[in-house]
């Protein structure tokens, strides 16, 4: 759980996304992870991995469903990465001029070790994808999420109905509530 506790309003735009989508905008669990993330050996690999499970365990413990899925999300980051880096030498899967992606490398130092780093990632992303206590809070999140914003769009529809007849007097007040529902 993060030290500052998040407002409702701040878990709920929170959004699972494709793959590690995110993974390096949500806060505070970015931050808490991220100095965490390494794969440049098998053995800093094994140990990055690791930790971000027990971390994954820590908010299962603590009831943190987005934190169990930013630590998911850094595991298959952990996997992609060592990947990216097995299959290009130097990391790069794309040309910076033209944009086109790169041939894949047929051997290059450290290629071995990288691939053996994604390995290692993708066990411990897999063990985590599969946890009980992921996929039930990731349902639970899905539906609270649901109902939340279809909550807020209720809400702000309402108040914009309120706003329409309420004419220039009320208008500033009205908006200073819109304001506010969308900081819960």
């Amino acid at each position: 759980m993060p030290s500052q506790p998040l407002t409702k309003a701040q878990r709920m735009s929170y959004r699972i996304g494709r793959g590690e989508q995110g993974v390096l905008t949500f806060e505070p669990y970015k931050s808490e992870i991220l100095p965490l993330w390494r794969f440049k050996t098998p053995s800093i690999a094994r140990k990055s991995s690791q930790e971000i499970y027990t971390k994954f365990i820590e908010y299962n413990d603590q009831d943190d469903f987005i934190g169990m899925d930013m630590s998911r999300k850094f595991l298959q980051m952990g996997m992609t990465r060592a990947k990216r880096y097995a299959n290009h030498a130097g990391g790069r899967k794309y040309d910076k001029v033209t944009g086109e992606e790169l041939k894949k490398s047929d051997g290059h130092k450290g290629m071995e070790e990288k691939l053996e780093a994604s390995l290692i990632f993708r066990e411990v992303w897999e063990k985590a994808k599969a946890h009980d206590g992921y996929t039930s809070k990731k349902e639970r999140f899905m539906k609270e999420q649901k109902e939340w914003d279809k909550q807020q769009k209720k809400t702000k529809k309402e108040l914009e109905l309120d706003l329409k007849s309420s004419g220039e007097a009320g208008k500033e007040a009205i908006e200073d509530e819109i304001k506010e529902e969308e900081g819960d």
